[in-house]
């Protein structure tokens, strides 16, 4: 396979890894984009741009990066944070008073953010075109019942996410969150990312599907554990219903799909896009715009949750939105902050090495939190560091 783009000296790592995910892991197409002390030192892209096609990817190939927009849509809460403007302490009722309701008035924005809120599964999944509704998806969070008391345990909110942190961003701002974020968070930074896809960015992005994996290689473990598999395989589980609150799934190719704003499943980048918005995070980007002051970074990485998370069934640590350094992040050192996209992308930030990685992929596995081709990849970074 041919492996496109350039690496800064050292990096050569990277692009040896790169190159073996298509001969190994069986990649299909993707890029990877790394940042150090806000300067690109990693830009490659190989394979083709549609998972089932032939067309060669480009330089400007985006994909959907699924729970990665997760990781943008917490930090334009956090911005706001740091504005002034959002108080994580505050209940999330102050802002969006419908959402008191059904035992739900205690529940803190940071709670929220940090996925102990309760609220991972609606008792009637919405429709992918009701789903694409942001006020009827707040809504049906806001009158659903949490299964636990919210703020006292964790579990990952992988749907609901959508229509919590969306709509509080939208209570506080009077703005929709695609466009709020385009404004405040990419374009400032000259990010190609987006949450609510233009028409006139249809034709760069890519298709998207299943790709089967082998059962290891090169050490590195490609299928779910046998409990985690048997908690998606059941339907009363928390894992299986919270990740069908829309049902049945969407298609993730069709143009109403991606043109919709669900800001914890839909979001569009290319990964240097989302390198270059996580370089913005913990420093200035070419010289440029920072987005996040030193304070919000450490806040950013603090944890609110760690442990056996309810709805994944592994253990996750979850600062304010984002995915911290565990087994089940792999990030770059313990002060990592990011988010990976469930079978495929992986962007993130690490302080402690002014390091920012970005990678998408147009073949989503099985792996939720832990893909092995961005394993890989970090794994190269960490040797072109050390």
């Amino acid at each position: 396979m041919d492996v496109n783009g350039t690496v800064a000296d050292g990096f050569e790592p990277v692009r040896e890894a790169f190159a073996a995910n298509f001969a190994l892991l069986g990649e299909r197409g993707a890029a990877v984009a790394v940042y150090r002390d806000g300067h690109k030192v990693v830009d490659l892209w190989a394979g083709t741009k549609d998972v089932d096609g032939t067309a060669p990817w480009e330089p400007g190939t985006a994909q959907i990066v699924r729970s990665a927009t997760k990781g943008v849509v917490a930090a334009g809460l956090l911005l706001l944070h740091q504005r002034g403007e959002l108080d994580l302490d505050a209940p999330v009722g102050t802002y969006w008073p419908e959402y008191k309701a059904a035992g739900k008035e205690h529940t803190l924005v940071r709670h929220l953010l940090a996925h102990r809120a309760g609220v991972p599964v609606l008792d009637r999944p919405l429709t992918p075109a009701e789903a694409a509704d942001p006020e009827l998806g707040a809504a049906a969070v806001a009158a659903q019942a949490p299964v636990w008391e919210p703020g006292t345990d964790h579990g990952y909110h992988a749907q609901t996410f959508s229509w919590l942190a969306g709509e509080l961003l939208r209570r506080v701002t009077g703005r929709p969150a695609g466009a709020w974020l385009a404004d405040e968070l990419a374009r400032p930074v000259g990010a190609d990312l987006w949450l609510g896809l233009p028409e006139s960015e249809q034709a760069r992005v890519g298709r998207v599907g299943p790709v089967d994996a082998p059962e290891s290689a090169g050490g590195l473990r490609t299928r779910p554990k046998r409990a985690v598999a048997e908690a998606y395989a059941d339907p009363e589980s928390l894992t299986r219903r919270a990740f069908a609150a829309i049902t049945p799934l969407p298609d993730e190719n069709a143009p109403a799909y991606r043109a919709a704003a669900l800001p914890a499943s839909n979001g569009i980048a290319t990964a240097d896009g989302l390198a270059r918005f996580y370089a913005s995070l913990i420093g200035e980007v070419d010289g440029g715009t920072r987005l996040f002051t030193p304070e919000t970074a450490a806040l950013a990485r603090t944890e609110q949750s760690a442990g056996p998370d309810r709805v994944l069934v592994v253990g996750t640590r979850f600062g304010l939105g984002h995915m911290l350094h565990g087994a089940a992040s792999p990030l770059l050192s313990p002060g990592s902050f990011g988010h990976p996209g469930r079978g495929g992308a992986l962007a993130f930030a690490d302080p402690e090495t002014h390091v920012a990685f970005g990678y998408v992929t147009n073949g989503f596995r099985k792996s939720v939190t832990a893909d092995p081709r961005a394993q890989a990849l970090v794994r190269a970074v960490r040797t072109a560091l050390a």
